[in-house]
């Protein structure tokens, strides 16, 4: 029996990495013109994160990031994910739970930041960046096709990143208690995602080497 040192990260993988852009493509293909929505997602997402600063502009970013969030559970991760990795469907309960915090969120006492420092320039930054920039880079990179395109509000990665970036634009109203204890909750899941997602790219690519 070798040694655990021995095992490189592709000795873990599940698939390869074919396989892995090859669902991207497919999926695709399957849930076309849902992009379209999720792209109009992202930009209301956006012009509501400058724009809004009270209550009601706070519950629309929960309410359409809870959407994204639900998304990706049943239509990447059950339907899609689970065929390749079984674990998919664990994966599926923490985007279901993450969907449900920011639904709750989307009816308690949070709101959008007014002021523009250092927190709010990089949550802008990182929810500019899932929106327009992540899910074109890798296949800049790389040279693969577009079709294998992963949008924001329809697959894991720019999801999460995005809703770290809008997490950094909310705060709590000091007096609700409940919105209070929901602005941490929010935060692990994505956080957990990011590292996961991180992860299985740097295995893909040294599968790859």
């Amino acid at each position: 029996m070798s040694a655990w040192w021995s095992y490189r990260p592709s000795d873990f993988l599940l698939f390869s990495a074919r396989t892995w852009h090859r669902l991207f493509e497919l999926y695709n293909a399957e849930i076309w013109p849902a992009h379209f929505f999720a792209a109009a997602l992202g930009l209301a997402l956006m012009l509501v994160a400058l724009k809004g600063s009270a209550g009601p502009a706070a519950r629309a970013c929960c309410a359409m990031l809870a959407a994204g969030w639900l998304w990706v559970t049943w239509a990447f991760h059950l339907e899609r994910y689970a065929a390749i990795n079984w674990a998919a469907t664990w994966f599926a309960a923490a985007f279901a739970i993450e969907g449900l915090l920011l639904l709750a969120a989307a009816g308690a006492g949070l709101e959008l930041r007014v002021r523009r420092g250092g927190r709010e320039v990089l949550g802008l930054g990182l929810l500019l960046f899932a929106i327009f920039v992540q899910p074109w880079l890798g296949l800049a990179l790389s040279g693969r096709p577009w079709r294998e395109a992963g949008l924001f509000g329809l697959v894991p990665d720019p999801t999460a990143v995005g809703t770290l970036g809008l997490l950094l634009l909310l705060r709590a109203v000091p007096a609700v208690r409940f919105a209070r204890v929901l602005a941490v909750l929010l935060w692990p899941i994505p956080l957990l995602w990011c590292v996961i997602g991180a992860l299985t790219q740097w295995t893909l690519h040294a599968s790859r080497g």
